[in-house]
């Protein structure tokens, strides 16, 4: 065989080897992090803090973010449903949208591009200055103090935001479609209310979000705690939070609609 075509092969099993390490090694992490997490709960004013951190501060990206994204929804489906004289769906269709799909999904993009990227990059930092080392030799777990609390704010903020971002894009929807061209108040509203079920859309819908939102935080923690201690290193596993965060979103998404689909029908 030509060295060239040997040198891809073994380029190919290099990497899917370390992915699969990188894999073992985050579900080790995963499950230290749950055992070290009493001590994060029994403190929470440290979960609390951290909840700010991740949380109120993303709120203004999520709820912006929100409303053009609702707004955009509302515009095509009133043009797509006019063509079938049914615009006055319009609410349902925005509504199933937001709730289902696109609330948990571009809510937990966002997370990950903001809320994600800083905590990697905070812990990277600490570790790059030697200030997790220095916890170690205080005997303070930094498992315990550093990584547990924001993990959890994490998990906490995730269903939260996704919701307020959902909130906001039926809001958007509103204001296009009933506002600004004049479709019924009325009929936008109880569209909505007969067709959205809260079993199968709502709470599907956060189901999604609370998996979204362990899985970003375990990547955003996992890429901190494991950077190199270097600028670089930590430029490095900012970035890969953001694409490997974007990735397992997607793919998350795929595999749980499936099942949820499935037990619809």
């Amino acid at each position: 065989m030509p060295k060239r075509i040997i040198s891809i092969i073994q380029g190919i099993g290099h990497r899917a080897i370390e992915g699969t390490w990188q894999v073992g090694l985050a579900s080790r992490f995963f499950i230290l992090v749950l055992l070290k997490s009493t001590t994060s709960l029994r403190r929470f004013g440290l979960v609390m803090r951290e909840l700010y951190f991740v949380g109120v501060l993303s709120l203004i990206i999520i709820l912006v973010s929100g409303l053009f994204v609702g707004m955009v929804l509302g515009l095509q489906g009133y043009e797509t449903l006019q063509k079938f004289g049914s615009e006055t769906a319009v609410g349902t269709l925005v509504a199933l949208s937001l709730v289902r799909e696109l609330g948990p999904v571009v809510a937990a993009l966002l997370f990950a591009s903001r809320a994600g990227s800083a905590i990697t990059a905070e812990i990277g930092l600490m570790k790059a200055t030697e200030q997790l080392a220095a916890m170690g030799m205080m005997a303070v777990d930094p498992v315990a103090r550093v990584v547990a609390p924001r993990f959890w704010a994490g998990v906490i903020s995730m269903p939260f935001l996704a919701a307020m971002f959902s909130v906001m894009g039926v809001f958007g929807g509103y204001l296009v479609t009933v506002v600004f061209i004049g479709v019924d108040e009325g009929s936008f509203w109880s569209q909505m209310q007969s067709n959205v079920d809260f079993r199968q859309d709502i709470m599907n819908g956060f189901i999604k979000s609370c998996f979204f939102g362990v899985a970003v935080t375990t990547i955003a923690v996992f890429e901190g705690y494991d950077a190199k201690p270097t600028a670089e290193g930590v430029s490095i596993a900012t970035t890969r939070t953001v694409v490997t965060s974007a990735l397992v979103i997607l793919g998350l998404d795929f595999i749980l609609t499936a099942f949820m689909f499935r037990g619809i029908s």
